[in-house]
């Protein structure tokens, strides 16, 4: 349940560009004449790790998120144009990779990392020609949120040059807004508007950005980026690296940097949003009713799902998923001795949000609560970790409540990777806004989902892997990652997971969402449901709470397709290991099967299938 961006990385997910290094022939045929004893897969590799450097130059925030601080100063150029140079970048690294490699000649490794760098290129290509057509800022996904957060969470400072960095990036900050708030209106210009909802979440989490001092003078308290820069100027003084007068020199430069250029560059994105919201009807509609919409969201659904399932059978695929979940749903129910249809069982969790069986207090302690209950759930999966998986991760995990300038009531729960280097932890976020959005049976499987073996430990040993080229330790597909989690979340029940028949209704919950994301998705956005349609699916076939309901079906309005991968990804990992299982017999190890599917980084769905036959041969 991440944005994500998180997205390939959260970095690479708000489309950013900036100049980097003209690819050149030259280098590897030099690189072959100097070393002469190379195979052709070293050879490879060689060119890939160089071409990767090349592509982060694109994203000095790309840099800062693996915890390097190259292009420490600078933000990302969210510009049209510098999507079209990189995509330009990126189709003269196939021609050049086409015409000094022979494919032949690699070795299997070698084969999956040539051809994820050519799917990713034909993935962009097939999205290029939609480029006007996606939502450039929503309540979901937009730089209005996401670009504090990255500051606030990934710029380390621990000497007075970090501090140089940060102030210099807030004025990049508030650039990068400019862009995206024009390229919004460019799309607007286009046909192509968020829904009436999407432009309230932006325009709220905007106004929060700039709240407090010291864009208010008579605020009792700072906003959140005047706090973060005032938190970590104090962490410099205290270590001895600046002294008092350098404090308050960098405390003033913080402050003229957020009025002199944040405060602008967001006030006019919240005046363009509020003068467009006027004109943006009350009835939400899906990808359909945009120019070329059809054709748009069929691209969508190709790149998030990396299949070439159509709307049709997602759809067909999520009504027989959802029949199957109602019957196990009606088990569970029979099991705790619940004397009434499944629906009435469904409005008697949701109908007392006071009962402390099924909801915290929505209070602070509650809040409180929520994070050590699921802090307890997480270690104690972790210490079974090593009977289901060889591969284990390095980095730590960590569970906050999300930042209150982008927090929402009801909103999904997510995980925004640490760094490579392990000097930021994995961030388990939770909404907590409103406990009564917050049921207590479905927050086990949401913590293995978000957590380990979720996507902390998926994405931290894909950043972790040695022996690839580094281009795989950060590649991204929605419906691998997505999958795995889901996948995890049924792993944790073998794991001794859910151990009363509550949680483990919570589980058919947590699936049962994403069952009925593939009805609600393509209902939306190829057969023409209204929000009301939606919300009225969600509520008959599952306990979700009302506040739940109306935040995931409006994430399902502005992110056509991406709500498809999960419950894709994970039907195709669970038949990939009853594929497995029937062929190897006796022979099947969990541990190694787990291995095969996190050993590689993220890959599409038929390349995983690809890697798994592989090991099914080599087992038998």
């Amino acid at each position: 349940m991440k944005r994500l961006f998180i997205l390939s990385t959260l970095a690479l997910a708000l489309s950013a560009c900036s100049e980097a290094p003209t690819p050149n022939a030259e280098t590897t045929t030099q690189t072959a004449v100097e070393h002469p004893q190379q195979s052709e897969s070293e050879r490879l590799n060689a060119w890939f790790d160089a071409k990767y450097e090349e592509q982060l130059q694109f994203s000095p925030l790309m840099m800062t998120r693996l915890g390097r601080k190259d292009l420490y100063d600078q933000i990302d150029d969210m510009s049209e144009q510098a999507q079209e140079k990189r995509l330009a970048w990126r189709a003269a690294t196939v021609e050049e990779l086409k015409n000094n490699f022979d494919y032949n000649k690699l070795d299997e490794s070698a084969k999956i990392s040539y051809d994820l760098w050519m799917y990713q290129y034909e993935v962009a290509k097939v999205m290029q020609p939609f480029s006007r057509r996606g939502y450039v800022l929503t309540q979901m996904n937009g730089a209005q949120s996401m670009l504090p957060t990255m500051l606030i969470n990934y710029h380390k400072v621990e000497e007075s040059s970090d501090m140089d960095a940060y102030i210099s990036r807030l004025k990049g900050v508030a650039r990068a807004v400019e862009q995206l708030t024009n390229q919004a209106a460019i799309n607007a210009d286009e046909g192509v508007k968020a829904p009436y909802f999407a432009y309230e979440g932006v325009i709220g989490q905007s106004e929060k950005v700039i709240s407090g001092q010291p864009f208010d003078e008579e605020s009792d308290t700072d906003s959140a980026l005047f706090a973060d820069a005032k938190k970590k100027i104090a962490a410099l003084q205290e270590s001895g690296v600046i002294d008092e007068e350098q404090a308050t020199a960098y405390i003033e430069q913080a402050k003229q940097a957020l009025l002199d250029n944040v405060l602008p560059a967001y006030g006019k994105l919240i005046t363009w949003f509020k003068n467009d919201l006027p004109n943006i009807p009350r009835d939400a509609k899906g990808a359909s009713s945009l120019p070329d919409g059809d054709a748009y969201y069929n691209a969508m659904l190709f790149m998030r799902t990396t299949t070439d399932l159509t709307a049709d059978e997602i759809h067909n695929i999520g009504l027989s998923e959802v029949d199957r979940l109602l019957a196990e749903m009606e088990k569970v129910k029979n099991e705790v001795g619940f004397d009434g249809t499944l629906n009435e069982f469904f409005s008697y969790i949701k109908s007392d949000v006071t009962d402390e069986r099924f909801y915290y207090p929505n209070t602070d302690e509650g809040r409180q609560g929520y994070i050590d209950d699921t802090t307890v759930y997480l270690d104690n999966i972790k210490a079974k970790l090593p009977e289901f998986f060889g591969i284990l991760p390095k980095a730590d995990l960590v569970v906050k409540r999300v930042e209150p300038y982008r927090e929402q009531a009801g909103a999904p729960q997510h995980y925004f990777p640490g760094s490579p280097d392990g000097s930021t932890p994995g961030t388990y976020y939770a909404h907590l806004l409103d406990m009564t959005s917050m049921p207590k049976n479905e927050m086990e499987a949401i913590a293995y989902h978000e957590g380990n073996p979720g996507h902390h430990m998926q994405i931290s040993i894909a950043q972790e892997l040695e022996g690839v080229p580094k281009f795989r330790t950060t590649s991204f597909f929605n419906s691998y990652v997505e999958g795995w989690a889901l996948y995890a979340e049924t792993v944790a029940k073998e794991m001794g997971g859910y151990q009363n028949p509550t949680s483990e209704f919570g589980r058919l919950v947590s699936e049962m969402w994403r069952a009925i994301r593939l009805v609600v998705d393509t209902g939306i956005h190829s057969k023409g449901w209204t929000e009301e349609q939606a919300i009225q699916y969600f509520r008959d076939n599952s306990p979700v709470s009302e506040g739940q309901i109306l935040a995931e079906v409006r994430r399902y309005f502005v992110w056509p397709g991406q709500a498809t991968s999960y419950k894709i990804g994970m039907l195709k990992i669970l038949e990939l290991r009853a594929k497995a299982e029937d062929a190897l017999g006796d022979k099947f190890d969990i541990r190694a099967f787990h291995d095969v599917i996190l050993g590689n980084g993220a890959v599409p769905l038929n390349i995983l299938e690809r890697m798994v036959d592989d090991w099914i041969a080599s087992q038998k």
